[in-house]
């Protein structure tokens, strides 16, 4: 409980005057302990290791403070700051030079620690790993250095295992039973207790508990809870990955029980205190597959120049801030889109119905309301909460053919004037990102086409139009408005932080453009517009791709954060997501922000910087799992063209081999180093080839080569390649 910090500062110095987090300490809890940073001094200071009652007795705590003062304690074992000795007596960790840490395992069997503070990661070899899985937080100790350079690490004690269920399929040889991790980082296989295995026969694919973590002398004991079935089911790839990558895929009874109670259509009172936009001819254009809609447009000329409306579905308004389908949303973070199979972030009721923006119907929405002058700049803007009916569903293609092709059908000639206008402030906001000198990098999407049995038909490239372009602009138009008007009310926000590269990736870059004749301006701190200009300069030439690649990579990951530290690649001051409250849960807390200054309020959905390392985190989580369920349905489907010959592009060179993306079918696969000739080959990570010492023969990013299947692994989803 919070208590006045006031009171609290003058209680804790006058009970432990010698705390430096005294203060901060009573500003949070009305009970306030010693802080963690005090602990640790006294622990210090005291240079004996220390059990919980001479430490409770030391700071004098009454008895009702023990357990709290206890739980502490374990949050700090558990974060790496103290351990326990073999009599159960407290030190300080980084007194016995010990770093707390997270395992990243190798499918080989070595791995790394990788510290939570930062800093070198400890290499970890086979047998330091045979007590640990992928994923458990360990304390390490330096132990020597490897031919690399590189810290060698000595784990001294397990703080957190991360594994508690594996997906994997059952085997059984000479009377034993085990399970074979799906996750190749799991590289030790899970021996099945007597009677472990159930109902599962050899072959099949489970997901096993962990009854027993592993030892340096015992390998991980397990059982298995739930059988999927057979490897080859359809949909089984997707099955594997949602358990493999921990995505939440079940909806809480509870979370099931507020939708259901939710109204079917939106009632008359729902839009009290809103405006009445169902005049308006707004409409929503998206893909044709999509079932989601949860923007609608409209635009007209005026004086001004002209008016963009963008309405967004208003979950905020069925999603109560910690109610059941609140929690399940932010475990979530988004919704994953899986080839034929959507996990959404909220139930089918809000998702697909009174949250979508179907044609026709009342919907509540969250509108930015903005002026956009002839030359793309956003003048006065207007949030406001609304209730208001698409007028068509269109698509891109409709749209494409209506404005670029003239070939309007008869859902698109009734918005003609409307589908014009919007193509008028696209073409205006389109000046202005050149102006801002936002980066366009150049990529191609892919699409998997499935047959009636559910397998791989083709795999095609998905054409960008115009259309797209123009919802995009409208998008980034209502996201930077967000941003703008929550920083201009000094509310939190979370924002949407894209960083330049860093100085090491700065350097590298420079030194990679000097070998072409190229070079990066804006010294020390480029500008996006830097990018741009030397993607401008490059177009033309023969090895854009692989120069465009290489500066692609120079850029960090765009991450959620309350620092705003702008946005690189499209060259904004501030940005933010605000447009997709159904599939992401960051835009669904910017919209309760927004809600709150236009009430004269204030919200907080708790720790921000917590909040957005989760957003981020479900994020990658969700690009992981797509992204294996796409290389094993990439491998179903050329698993039977093994000894076939393809022209190819370089499109990664790594110390082991070089990666492959075979022309016109989109699949990818690696070359191993010991297929590229008989010669020692050098890895040069700034000029991204491989190098032959002899033959002097290169392999560089974006070269054209000939390659042959030689193998296709679906159980490692791996396609090996021999240069043709």
């Amino acid at each position: 409980m919070k208590r006045d910090s006031r009171r609290g500062a003058s209680s804790t110095r006058l009970r432990w005057p010698a705390d430096p987090f005294g203060a901060r300490e009573a500003d949070r809890y009305e009970s306030p302990l010693p802080s963690r940073e005090y602990v640790l001094q006294t622990l210090r200071d005291e240079a004996v290791p220390m059990d919980e009652r001479r430490l409770a007795k030391l700071f004098n705590l009454a008895a009702e403070e023990i357990e709290p003062f206890e739980r502490r304690l374990g949050a700090m074992e558990r974060d790496g700051q103290l351990l326990r000795n073999r009599k159960g007596a407290l030190l300080v960790a980084e007194k016995l030079d010990l770093v707390a840490g997270r395992v990243e395992a190798h499918p080989d069997g070595y791995g790394f620690v990788i510290p939570d503070a930062g800093g070198a990661d400890f290499f970890l070899s086979a047998n330091e790993m045979s007590g640990v899985l992928h994923g458990d937080r360990v304390m390490v100790r330096q132990t020597g250095t490897d031919r690399r350079g590189r810290p060698e690490g000595g784990i001294v004690e397990v703080i957190e295992r991360a594994q508690q269920r594996v997906v994997g399929r059952v085997h059984r040889e000479r009377g034993l039973w085990f399970v074979a991790a799906s996750d190749r980082r799991i590289s030790q296989d899970l021996l099945l207790e007597a009677g472990g295995h159930g109902r599962a026969k050899p072959g099949q694919v489970v997901t096993a508990e962990i009854v027993a973590q592993p030892t340096r002398n015992s390998a991980p004991i397990a059982r298995v809870v739930e059988v999927l079935g057979d490897y080859g089911d359809p949909g089984m790839e997707i099955e594997i990955a949602l358990r493999k990558h921990r995505l939440p895929f079940e909806f809480t009874a509870e979370a099931k029980r507020l939708a259901a109670r939710l109204p079917e259509a939106v009632r008359e009172r729902d839009g009290k205190g809103r405006r009445d936009l169902r005049d308006l001819a707004l409409v929503t254009i998206d893909g044709e597959t999509a079932k989601d809609f949860d923007d609608a447009v409209w635009c007209e000329r005026s004086k001004r120049g002209l008016r963009l409306v963008v309405a967004i579905a208003d979950v905020s308004h069925y999603v109560k801030p910690g109610d059941a389908l609140d929690l399940d949303a932010r475990e979530r973070g988004n919704s994953v889109y899986f080839p034929r199979r959507v996990i959404p972030m909220l139930p089918e009721k809000l998702s697909n119905e009174l949250c979508s923006l179907n044609p026709e119907v009342d919907r509540l929405a969250m509108v930015c309301d903005m002026q956009v002058s002839g030359r793309g700049e956003i003048g006065t803007y207007e949030f406001y909460p609304a209730v208001f009916r698409s007028h068509a569903r269109l698509t891109y293609t409709q749209v494409a053919a209506a404005l670029y092709e003239g070939k309007p059908d008869a859902t698109t000639s009734g918005v003609m004037e409307r589908l014009q206008a919007l193509d008028e402030v696209f073409r205006a906001l389109l000046k202005a990102r050149g102006r801002r000198g936002a980066i366009d990098f150049e990529t191609t999407e892919t699409r998997l086409v499935f047959n009636d049995a559910g397998k791989i038909e083709t795999i095609v490239a998905v054409e960008r139009n115009d259309a797209h372009r123009l919802i995009e602009e409208c998008m980034l138009a209502a996201n930077v408005c967000a941003s703008d008007f929550l920083a201009a009310n000094k509310h939190h926000a979370l924002y949407r932080v894209h960083e330049g590269p860093t100085p090491e990736k700065l350097t590298a870059l420079r030194e990679f453009l000097k070998g072409f004749g190229l070079q990066l301006p804006g010294g020390e701190e480029p500008h996006a517009r830097d990018y741009a200009k030397l993607l401008e300069q490059i177009k033309q030439r023969p090895d854009r791709q692989l120069l465009q690649t290489v500066l692609l990579r120079s850029l960090q990951q765009a991450v959620y954060s309350p620092e705003n530290m702008g946005h690189f690649g499209l060259a904004y001051e501030h940005y933010t997501h605000f447009t997709s409250p159904i599939r992401r849960y960051p835009d669904l807390v910017i919209h309760r922000a927004i809600k709150a200054v236009l009430a004269g309020e204030r919200y907080s959905p708790g720790d921000w910087t917590e909040l957005g390392k989760h957003c981020s985190t479900t994020e990658r989580r969700a690009d992981d799992a797509t992204r294996d369920v796409e290389a094993w349905l990439k491998c179903f489907y050329m698993q039977d063209r093994v000894g076939e010959e393809f022209d190819a592009t370089v499109s990664g060179v790594t110390s082991f081999g070089i990666f492959v993306g075979l022309d016109g079918i989109y699949v990818e696969g690696l070359v191993h180093i010991s297929e590229l000739g008989t010669d020692y080959f050098h890895f040069d990570a700034v000029r991204h080839s491989l190098r032959g010492e002899r033959t002097g023969k290169s392999f560089r990013l974006a070269d054209r080569v000939r390659v042959r299947i030689a193998r296709v692994d679906l159980e490692t989803s791996r396609i090996d390649f021999v240069l043709g």
